[in-house]
């Protein structure tokens, strides 16, 4: 399941550009940089797969701050593994999503997807400003979460989670030197560290795979340099129109679509139990909040339906008094969600909805009772999904200070390849229509499945989607974008 990426995106909050502001395309040619070899060696002991298959690691240097290239300056973590075909195209870069999200592994993850055109390019994988190996930032320690009580209300649900917003907010804020780092945090500024990692290599221009907001990153990369984008692949991408709290609540009416029959009744009774009486799992007590948070991660992909309905009934036994031995799927999203890596990538995603559109310009209402009201309005078309999507309070809601610039207005004519699947519940279909548009020189792939990410679903054991894979190949290989839009049918195993 791709569970832990979409959770780790800010509660779900996956694939945000920044929307409302705008600004005018930034400068074809990045600044100049300090130049200095690159010193590779092995990969970070914890990057097993890295270093089983031969990949080196460096650190490129760049400016903390881009407009002023002199000044100080941050490491960016890079990987490498070379290509081996004597029709090398150049590099290859990517990033998994988020924001939040590592990359130093991600390229090489794809190399079974690629097939043989993994051999042309330099596989390129990088961990943004901030976040893995690269400069990291950090907000201080959380502190130990209160644990529901045997009753709440939606109320004090509501409350406890603007109380844990506006703390995480003070704590990345006032954390050690972060006042110095935060308003760098941008996907601006990481598309920017992008073109140093290519003038870094050596390279005239790079290619690209990005998911979810790894795609809209790659969408600001076209347009700051749109002459050093090679082939660019953009998979599961938002409206570059939306602010970041439009985008979270259109995903609202997909994800409750995607509920039918039996499960939708249990899961409905559940959440009643739960908005009055947490549901007793384990020696923990299961609120509605984050209930709905699991039921919006297990619906986005239709492979997930049985484990949808694994925890459904997992869950039934527990309100009804009996002492539950979660299954395997309820096990592994429990321990997701108290694992320390989820929060520390719940934070990095914070820091950079944040820097990228956390004031009023990016769309999340300073006002609490903004959220609870859109809460409550929500509940009678979506009684599932709307008070998680609408009520979801950002830190951005708490951040101080003003955005060092605005954000990207999308609009060029680089060819570039999108993919989304027609029934996408985190990103919606509407968003890549909208972005093609505003990428005239784009062709759209839609995959009729319901599902996150299109390309490549076999290396996480999802259905595969072959003609999207034979697409993206294509492209990556020959360069060829397909002549028109176009529609992959269903896969069979998944019918």
């Amino acid at each position: 399941m791709r569970v832990a990426s979409a959770v780790a995106a800010g509660l779900g909050l996956a694939g945000l550009l920044a929307g409302g502001a705008v600004a005018a395309p930034g400068p074809a040619e990045p600044p100049k940089l300090p130049s200095s070899a690159l010193g590779w060696g092995r990969c970070p002991a914890d990057q097993k797969e890295l270093n089983e298959a031969g990949a080196q690691c460096a650190k490129v240097t760049v400016p903390l701050d881009h407009a002023d290239p002199g000044g100080r300056t941050i490491r960016i973590a890079i990987s490498r593994i070379k290509a081996r075909s004597p029709e090398r195209r150049g590099i290859l870069l990517s990033n998994p999503g988020g924001p939040g999200g590592t990359g130093l592994a991600h390229t090489l993850a794809l190399r079974p997807a690629l097939e043989d055109v993994a051999d042309r390019y330099d596989l390129i994988g990088f961990d943004p400003r901030f976040l893995g190996e690269s400069t990291p930032l950090t907000c201080g320690a959380a502190p130990r979460p209160v644990p529901p009580g045997p009753t709440t209300t939606p109320r004090a649900d509501f409350d406890a989670s603007v109380r844990a917003a506006r703390d995480t907010a003070r704590r990345c804020q006032e954390h050690g030197g972060n006042a110095d780092l935060l308003p760098h945090a941008s996907t601006r500024n990481v598309a920017r560290d992008m073109d140093a990692i290519r003038a870094a290599l050596g390279e005239r221009k790079l290619s690209y795979y990005g998911v979810s907001y790894g795609a809209d990153l790659g969408a600001v990369y076209t347009q700051l340099f749109p002459r050093r984008a090679d082939r660019v692949v953009l998979d599961s991408s938002t409206d570059p129109a939306a602010t970041q709290y439009e985008l979270f609540q259109r995903s609202g009416a997909p994800a409750e679509a995607a509920l039918d029959g039996q499960v939708r009744d249990d899961v409905r009774a559940l959440l009643r139990r739960a908005e009055q009486r947490p549901i007793p799992v384990k020696g923990q007590r299961l609120n509605a909040p984050l209930l709905r948070m699991i039921f919006k991660q297990l619906v986005q992909h239709e492979e997930n339906d049985p484990q949808l309905k694994s925890v459904a009934a997992d869950l039934k036994k527990a309100a009804a008094g009996e002492e539950v031995e979660p299954g395997p799927a309820l096990a592994g999203l429990l321990e997701l969600l108290a694992s320390p890596e989820l929060e520390s990538s719940m934070t990095g995603g914070a820091i950079f909805m944040c820097g990228d559109g956390g004031w009023p310009a990016g769309g999340w209402p300073k006002n609490p009772e903004t959220y609870w009201q859109n809460m409550q309005r929500s509940r009678a078309a979506q009684p599932v999904f709307g008070p998680y999507v609408n009520g979801m309070i950002a830190p951005c809601a708490f951040w101080r200070g003003e955005p060092r610039e605005p954000g990207t207005r999308i609009g060029n004519d680089v060819p570039v390849l999108l993919l989304q699947a027609r029934h996408d519940n985190n990103v919606p279909y509407e968003g890549a229509l909208a972005l093609h548009r505003r990428l005239t020189g784009s062709r759209l792939l839609t995959a009729d499945i319901r599902a996150h990410g299109v390309y490549g679903r076999g290396n996480d054991g999802l259905t595969p989607v072959p003609c999207a894979d034979r697409a993206v190949n294509t492209y990556l290989r020959d360069g060829k974008l397909p002549a028109a839009d176009l529609t992959c049918p269903k896969p069979e195993a998944a019918r």
